[in-house]
């Protein structure tokens, strides 16, 4: 009986610096479940090869010309709220990393990370998670303010919210609500950014502590 091959994870890189995207290119394209199936040259055109090409991961360069990362990244969410972005660049400035994930991008890695940890962003993006390089943490920290209410979250996404901190995958979320999973994943990402985190078991804590009521989980 043959085994069912794994799935692959596909990946739009958008960078202006060739060289870079070919040292990116090559990185992912040696690992079995990665796939590259675009390159873009400037924020345009990675916005516009994402609508085409629908890759489960964009990693978005800061600044490009044309259209920069930030720009690029806010286009993409609005054109398909479900897009995965992780912002790649050796930008380290807290006033950008803000920018780039209030934009709507999931996680924010420097060019200078270990390429085992841009292989595993990559991965957690694709899972729904969300990478970021604790530098970039750091920076944000200083400037981060009071947990927002759950009232600011509608009620849906205090659904999703509930079932991740029982440790449900997107998948088995979409079943239970009858959603799509790019559904639970923009979902997700949403309330990522609504309140102030960048994972999982963040995401749980923050609800412990401003959710009121929660359910019994549900069967699997």
């Amino acid at each position: 009986m043959t085994t069912p091959a794994a799935p692959v994870t596909t990946v739009l890189l958008a960078d202006d610096h060739h060289l870079v995207r070919a040292g990116l290119a090559g990185l992912l394209d040696s690992a079995d479940d990665l796939r590259v199936v675009g390159q873009a040259a400037d924020g345009r055109q990675a916005v516009e090869l994402a609508a085409e090409l629908a890759p489960d991961v964009v990693l978005m360069d800061l600044s490009m010309p044309v259209l920069d990362g930030v720009e690029a990244t806010r286009q993409m969410l609005t054109a398909d709220p479900a897009a995965t972005v992780v912002v790649l660049t050796s930008f380290s400035d807290q006033p950008r990393v803000a920018d780039a994930l209030a934009a709507g991008a999931v996680g924010y890695l420097l060019k200078d990370c270990e390429p085992r940890d841009l292989l595993a962003a990559v991965r957690a993006a694709a899972a729904g998670h969300a990478p970021l390089d604790p530098r970039v943490a750091r920076a944000l920290l200083p400037s981060a303010g009071p947990a927002r209410p759950a009232d600011e979250l509608s009620d849906r996404e205090q659904q999703v919210l509930r079932l991740v901190t029982k440790g449900l995958a997107n998948k088995q979320i979409a079943r239970y609500l009858d959603i799509s999973e790019s559904t639970v994943k923009a979902h997700i990402s949403s309330v990522f950014r609504r309140i102030g985190v960048t994972d999982r078991t963040s995401a749980a804590i923050w609800a412990r502590d401003n959710l009121p009521g929660r359910p019994a989980a549900p069967s699997a």
